[in-house]
C-alpha cells in the first residue's frame, strides 16, 4: 500500500531491550520478514495464529494478516485484518487504532471500496486526534482526500488536504496532492504556490516536477513547463521520465510567446 509509515512507523525498541524481545514481538518480526520472502506462508501462518491466539497476539496476528493479505493483493482480507485490529485493540490506545483503521481505509481504497474508505478513514482520523499525533492525523486526512476525489467529491476533497497541510506542513505529499487538485480545479494560482512548496520540501521528486511542468503549461508559460519536465528527464531513466518526454514532444519547440498550447494528454502519475 502506499503508506508504509503506517505499517512500519513502530517506536523503535532501547538497546537494552532488543536482546530481550517477548514472544509477541518475536512472532510479529518473524511475520514480517517472511511477507518480504514468501507473502502467501506468512499469509497462512498469521491465519494459525489468529484461530489460536487472543488479546494483544491477536491483534498482532491480525497486523501481519492484513499487510501479507496487501502483499498478495488480497484488499478485502486485508481491511477485514486491520479491522478487526482496530476493534480489539484497547479503547485508551487510540495512537495504534488509527493506524490500523487507517491501513484498513487504504486495503478498502485499493480495493475500490471508496465509500467504506471515507468510513474508515474518518474513524483514523478520530483516533489520531484523539491520541493527539498531527503525523497520523494528516496521514489519515491525505488517504481521505485521495478518496473524496474517487467519488468526485472535489471540494470536500480539497478541505482534507488542507488539513492535512495543515497539521503536517512538512510532509510533501499533501502539497503535491493539493496542488494537483487545485490545478484540476482550474485554480492555478494556488496550485503553483502548492506546487511551489512541494518542490521546496523534496527537490528533485520527478512527481512535482511533472505536476509543476503542468501547472505552468496550462498557465501559459511554456518554457516554465518545458524546464520542469526536462528537470525530470535528467533525475534518470523511468516512468516519469518518459512521461516527461512525452509531454516535451507534445509541446514541441514554441516558448513563451506561442498563442496557446494544448494540455498534456494525460495526468501525471499520483504519488
Amino acid at each position: 500500500m502506499a503508506n508504509d509509515d503506517l505499517v512500519r512507523d513502530r517506536p523503535a525498541r532501547p538497546e537494552a531491550a532488543k536482546d530481550e524481545i517477548n514472544p509477541t514481538s518475536a512472532w510479529l518480526e518473524s511475520c514480517f520478514a517472511q511477507i518480504e520472502t514468501d507473502p502467501a506462508r506468512a499469509h497462512t501462518m498469521a491465519q494459525i495464529r489468529r484461530s489460536e491466539t487472543r488479546g494483544a497476539d491477536r491483534v498482532l496476528a491480525n497486523h501481519c494478516l492484513g499487510t501479507a493479505a496487501s502483499e498478495l493483493g488480497l484488499w478485502n482480507d486485508a481491511r477485514t485484518a486491520f479491522l478487526a485490529a482496530h476493534d480489539e485493540t484497547p479503547a485508551d490506545e487510540t495512537r495504534t487504532r488509527a493506524r490500523f483503521a487507517a491501513l484498513a481505509g487504504n486495503a478498502a481504497l485499493a480495493g475500490g471500496d471508496a465509500a467504506a474508505a471515507l468510513s474508515l478513514l474518518t474513524l483514523a482520523e478520530t483516533d489520531a486526534r484523539a491520541a493527539g499525533s498531527a503525523t497520523l492525523e494528516a496521514l489519515a486526512a491525505i488517504d481521505r482526500g485521495r478518496t473524496l476525489v474517487m467519488l468526485g467529491r472535489g471540494e470536500e476533497a480539497l478541505g482534507a488536504l488542507e488539513a492535512a497541510t495543515g497539521l503536517a506542513p512538512e510532509r510533501a505529499e499533501g502539497w503535491l496532492l493539493k496542488a494537483t487538485l487545485l490545478r484540476r480545479l482550474d485554480r492555478l494560482d494556488a496550485a503553483q504556490t502548492a506546487i511551489e512548496r512541494a518542490a521546496l520540501l523534496t527537490p528533485g521528486n520527478p512527481d512535482v516536477g511533472l505536476e509543476a511542468g503542468v501547472i505552468a503549461v496550462l498557465s501559459g508559460r511554456d518554457e516554465a513547463a518545458r524546464q520542469s519536465w526536462e528537470s525530470v528527464i535528467t533525475l534518470g531513466p523511468g516512468l516519469a521520465a518518459d512521461t516527461a518526454a512525452g509531454y516535451l514532444a507534445q509541446l514541441g519547440n514554441a516558448g513563451d510567446t506561442a498563442p496557446a498550447s494544448p494540455p498534456p494528454p494525460q495526468e501525471p502519475p499520483q504519488p
